[in-house]
């Protein structure tokens, strides 16, 4: 993610969202099924805990959505971001300028539910199998659409957001078709971003500039800004490293993993305790940015830019880092990388089961009744922004819709899917015997499923979709372009209860609550918390867990 004030920053631009959309609630019920092991192996099936990552209402939607939001927009210059949950764009996608930093988010929604009909069409909704083959001759045609400027802006070196922008998608398409042109738009990206890597200061520059109320930093030549973020990006280049052989690729992912760590780490293991365990576990929370000097390397200051304050603790950064280095460790096999995100982990964790009482809402079913949906900000007061501070349309909503105080159900999708990763790296690869009680396999997959469930119980949007029974056949399918699969979708997808939208799967994610930010916006759906949704369904399927 790029500054706050850049185009292809985590902050909105000019025409962003109304930034008072408050809270809604869906305490849709999932029921729980906890997973057991036998001899410390994952269980075969964890029941219909998750099953509605794979739910028809989840292929609906992407299907509907990557049809839509190509009305007036093909060739698409702007693509889905967040989706109000009140006012009067409510329940529909806003659009952002295609070179923002979330326009791969949803190509790569469509590519994991693609991922799904040909690769684990037992996971996909029990519908006929001429049905499954008009879904994909659907996605597939409006896949064509939406890539084309994804990878037009392969070779950008202007941003350090390549693998959000260009790898979710083109690498899907070319590990399921082979693509010629998707390989290639990865292996330029990845060689995009390694050109912003200063050896000095053994990193990759994230932002170009900082500009907040107050906060300016936006020199080239006296400041390196370094973010959490930018751990996500390092997998382009150990993949990219993989299919060309150029190590050095690899090399300077490794080097930037190793300077966030001493960079943006605190240690907060001083004042933690396992104890069931009966000793210290070791535990890291994180700062949001670092600047460097670009000609000496040393660290001039930290700072946290979309959390609360300063010196905060940003949910979704802490979120990013679990993601980013539970992937470093599995493609280095490197002890410290294991080391870093189960710290960062713990930290996740203990903060969830220590928040006040009032994160737990009445009627949610969640296993944690809604305290696993994290906090913004874990530091943040929890009156800052509650259920009623949203204006006068939030007001109008909070007798019946309740969640509690402000959220982020992003930045607990995003950190499941890290600790999923981590579970599963740590059986393959095994652990540094002295941490062995923090690194714990069985028990960062138990608290990936707890974080999901719960967030399926309170966040999975009531207003659900489903294909028209009958309606999706290969003779209906077949022709189809981007510029006719409109009107085959109109006939094909509708609401599950008349008049009730909602584009995303999940609602009560906060893109930005900054204060110092020049655009805040607040409670809505968000295509990167849909997309770690369906990626955690799809890392599942590939780890043969259901």
């Amino acid at each position: 993610m790029s500054s706050p004030s850049d185009s292809s920053s985590e902050g909105p631009g000019s025409e962003g969202p109304v930034p008072s959309d408050s809270t809604s609630v869906d305490g849709t019920s999932v029921d729980g099924k906890s997973a057991t092991h036998e001899d410390n192996a994952p269980a075969a099936d964890f029941g219909g805990s998750v099953n509605a990552i794979f739910a028809e209402n989840a292929v609906a939607k992407i299907t509907r959505t990557a049809v839509d939001a190509l009305a007036n927009n093909n060739p698409p210059t702007h693509y889905p971001e967040y989706v109000p949950q009140t006012g009067p764009r409510k329940g529909q996608y806003a659009l952002r300028d295609a070179d923002f930093w979330t326009c791969g988010f949803f190509p790569g929604s469509v590519y994991l539910v693609l991922e799904r009909l040909i690769k684990f069409p037992h996971a996909v909704p029990s519908l006929p199998a001429a049905s499954h083959d008009s879904i994909q001759t659907i996605l597939e045609s409006t896949a064509e659409a939406w890539d084309g400027p994804i990878r037009a802006m392969a070779g950008r070196t202007d941003t350090h957001d390549m693998a959000f922008i260009v790898m979710l998608s083109q690498r899907a398409r070319y590990e399921l078709y082979h693509d010629a042109r998707a390989r290639e738009a990865v292996v330029t990206a990845a060689y995009a971003l390694h050109s912003r890597y200063n050896a000095r200061v053994g990193a990759i520059r994230s932002w170009d500039k900082l500009d907040q109320n107050g906060v300016r930093i936006d020199s080239l030549d006296d400041d390196f800004l370094v973010i959490v973020d930018s751990m996500i990006n390092l997998e382009l280049l150990y993949y990219v490293a993989g299919l060309t052989g150029d190590a050095a690729l690899a090399t300077a992912a490794t080097a930037h993993a190793n300077t966030v760590m001493r960079s943006l780490f605190r240690n907060e293991s001083a004042d933690s305790s396992d104890k069931d365990k009966g000793g210290a576990m070791h535990m890291y929370s994180t700062f949001h940015v670092a600047n460097f000097s670009p000609r000496t390397g040393a660290l001039k200051e930290t700072r946290t830019a979309q959390g609360y304050a300063r010196d905060s603790t940003w949910a979704r950064g802490q979120a990013w880092g679990i993601l980013g280095f539970a992937r470093t460790f599995a493609r280095t096999r490197q002890p410290r990388f294991a080391r870093a995100a189960a710290g960062l982990a713990n930290y996740f964790l203990k903060r969830l089961d220590t928040a006040p009482a009032c994160v737990e809402v009445a009627g949610c079913a969640g296993p944690r009744r809604g305290r696993y949906v994290p906090l913004w900000d874990f530091d943040a007061p929890v009156t800052e922004v509650d259920s009623g501070s949203g204006g006068e349309e939030a007001n109008k909503n909070e007798t019946e819709n309740k969640c509690g105080p402000l959220r982020d159900s992003s930045a607990g999708i995003i950190a499941a899917n890290g600790m999923l990763i981590l579970s599963q790296a740590l059986r393959g690869h095994g652990a540094d015997a002295v941490l062995q009680k923090d690194l714990d396999a069985d028990r960062y997959l138990q608290a990936a499923f707890a974080i999901v469930e719960d967030t399926l119980a309170l966040s999975l949007a009531r207003e659900t979709a489903e294909f028209v029974p009958g309606s999706l056949t290969t003779e209906a399918a077949a022709g189809t372009t981007a510029e006719t699969a409109a009107e085959t979708t109109k006939t094909t997808v509708r609401d599950t209860h008349a008049d009730r939208t909602f584009a995303a799967i999940l609602k009560h994610a906060t893109a930005n609550a900054n204060a110092r930010d020049h655009d805040r916006y607040w409670n809505h759906g968000l295509v990167y918390a849909d997309y770690y949704l369906l990626e955690f369904g799809n890392n599942l399927l590939r780890m043969g867990l259901v």
